[in-house]
């Protein structure tokens, strides 16, 4: 039986790999090194998307203050006050008769 110094004596000088049944031993390390960069990989790949994501969604607020404001500007400019207001300067004035309704009969 191998005592704990041997065994930590071993580990240390890489024994499992150049001794005996070496080839499995390759085989689970390099299946554990190709398994951890496609780990890290997938990871570094999901932050990037987290981080568009994140930018994306401020733009989104951005754009949704602008078209509110924007909407805000176009209802302010469709009241009838601030038509009457742009126009006076024209010479034109709301006209005193009320609209005639034209009733078309088929």
């Amino acid at each position: 039986m191998m005592g704990v110094a041997e065994f930590i004596s071993g580990l240390l000088k890489g024994d499992f790999l150049t001794k005996g049944e070496s080839s499995g031993n390759w085989k689970v390390i390099f299946t554990i090194l190709s398994m951890s960069i496609v780990m890290i990989t997938c990871s570094h790949q999901t932050d990037e998307k987290v981080m568009r994501i994140a930018a994306l969604q401020k733009k989104i607020r951005v754009l949704k203050a602008e078209y509110i404001d924007s909407a805000t500007k176009v209802t302010r400019l469709k009241m009838e006050s601030s038509v009457k207001q742009k126009v006076s300067s024209q010479g034109l004035v709301p006209s005193k008769k009320p609209p005639i309704k034209i009733v078309v009969k088929k």
